[in-house]
């Protein structure tokens, strides 16, 4: 394993590649520990403290922490997250963005540039609201977060928080080009990773305190063995695909006869990786960030809000659906059956017993719709699972009858064990599809240059020998 380690640096390209990754990432961490002006961070850092395990916990962990302390980069990535989101979408029902979609490069690069002003949009709408309730909130003993309020810290804190999320956006961006991996997802990748040691503390100090009585120990070997369960079926699943066998038939091309080899066509179970996930979070955050701007001013409203609170049956819900869709909308842009069809039709290529053309687009069509469905139903069961045990069913929240009937069960069924976020299912998923993602990158750029990579079937591409 150290060989292959030290193969990534003798690489010169790779080893720029990844000396620049960890150089933008290291900015980014850098910049997670600016505050933003005006803020009293000791009682902030409180609130959160005192509200972990709920929605505010859900968005710091994917800024890293930096929400908690309100630092110039506490909007984190979800702004563009949405932004791509929204114009996504917008591809489907607004036919000019459609035909601007197939355009290619530079259609591309049109709906980049647009989805950059949508984001420094959203960004300033999101500063805005931040803003606006750090100023009408206070902590126990009518504390204010905000040292001098008024319109000069409004207009501060959302040029501040715009601007730094504007820049999270161009690291991403830089990452994706010149460096290794998905910067977006590696922004994303970091700030998780790097509140796993404070994860550890709290388990360390619930087992030192005996927070939960007798049930302790058997609780904290239940989550570790859950963890490492969730981890190896994350990477089972990951690695798993749909095999469908292809046959290419003989054909003469000048006085070489090409073609006459069986190959298969992969389909992942899981194509669209960690992205549905983060696509229906970012999507649920709207609620509870434009909600936060006029809490305590209606009561439908308020009671609305509740309903979609983090853990709650109706936020569940809403949730299962949100990866449903997006792990099905995410396969649609990235994979066109039509499209492969026509090309293995070119190259001379079927499927043994299907009809080159329409009806192989259909049947590749067919087999896509049903591993996605089932890839979407294992990312809602490695989501909730761990985060059922951690926040608890919140089922005893419901009316009427079942919601007495949940009220029965044993309080850390309905209200969880109140570990660390850090163990969440989401939070595990991201860390180990971007990890996975990122080495089969690597991989692949040592392979292309003759180099073994870090899996036994990565193999090693031999060169030509030369005859004399």
């Amino acid at each position: 394993m150290l060989e292959k380690l030290a193969n990534v640096f003798r690489v010169p390209d790779l080893r720029k590649r990844i000396l620049f990754t960890l150089g933008l990432l290291a900015v980014y961490r850098f910049g997670g520990h600016i505050p933003t002006p005006g803020i009293n961070a000791d009682l902030l850092s409180q609130f959160f403290d005192q509200n972990r395990g709920t929605f505010l916990g859900f968005v710091d962990l994917f800024s890293g922490g930096q929400l908690r302390r309100l630092t110039i980069f506490a909007l984190g990535i979800m702004p563009y997250i949405t932004a791509s989101i929204i114009l996504q979408l917008m591809t489907v029902v607004y036919e000019p963005l459609a035909k601007l979609q197939k355009e290619g490069e530079l259609g591309r690069k049109k709906i980049t540039q647009w989805t950059r002003y949508l984001t420094l949009l959203l960004s300033a709408v999101q500063s805005l609201g931040i803003a606006i309730t750090l100023e009408r909130q206070t902590i126990s003993g009518g504390t204010a977060f905000v040292n001098n309020p008024g319109p000069g810290f409004v207009l501060m804190t959302m040029l501040t928080l715009t601007t730094g999320s504007v820049f999270i956006m161009w690291l991403g961006e830089q990452i994706t080009e010149r460096g290794v991996g998905n910067g977006m997802s590696l922004l994303i990748f970091a700030g998780i990773v790097v509140g796993l040691p404070r994860g550890v503390m709290d388990l360390y100090e619930k087992a030192a305190s005996q927070a939960w009585g007798a049930f302790t120990v058997p609780a904290l070997l239940l989550l570790v063995v859950l963890m490492v369960a969730v981890v190896a079926f994350i990477v089972f699943v990951e690695r798993s695909e749909r095999r469908i066998p292809v046959q290419y038939a003989k054909r003469v091309v000048g006085r070489k006869i090409m073609g006459g080899q069986s190959t298969h066509l992969p389909l992942r179970v899981n194509s669209g990786g960690v992205m549905p996930v983060i696509f229906a979070s970012s999507v649920l955050t709207l609620p509870q960030t434009a909600g936060a701007m006029f809490k305590g001013k209606s009561v439908f409203l308020d009671r609305m809000l509740s309903q979609l609170a983090w853990g709650e049956p109706m936020y569940t819900l809403l949730y299962a659906v949100g990866i449903v869709f997006f792990a099905y909308f995410y396969v649609s842009i990235v994979f066109n059956p039509t499209e492969v069809a026509d090309n293995m039709r070119k190259y001379g290529g079927f499927i043994p017993g299907i009809r080159p053309g329409a009806r192989t687009a259909n049947y590749i069509n067919d087999i896509l719709t049903r591993i996605t469905l089932v890839g979407a139903l294992y990312l809602i069961l490695i989501s909730f699972i761990p985060e059922w045990m951690i926040t608890g069913i919140h089922l005893n929240h419901l009316f009427g009858p079942i919601g007495a009937f949940f009220e029965r069960l044993p309080t850390w069924v309905t209200n969880g064990l109140g570990v660390n976020f850090y163990f969440g299912g989401t939070s595990l998923l991201i860390v180990v599809g971007v990890a996975m993602d990122t080495v089969n990158q690597v991989e692949s750029q040592l392979v292309m240059r003759h180099y073994e990579g870090f899996t036994p079937r990565s193999g090693r591409i031999r060169g030509r020998r030369a005859t004399w």
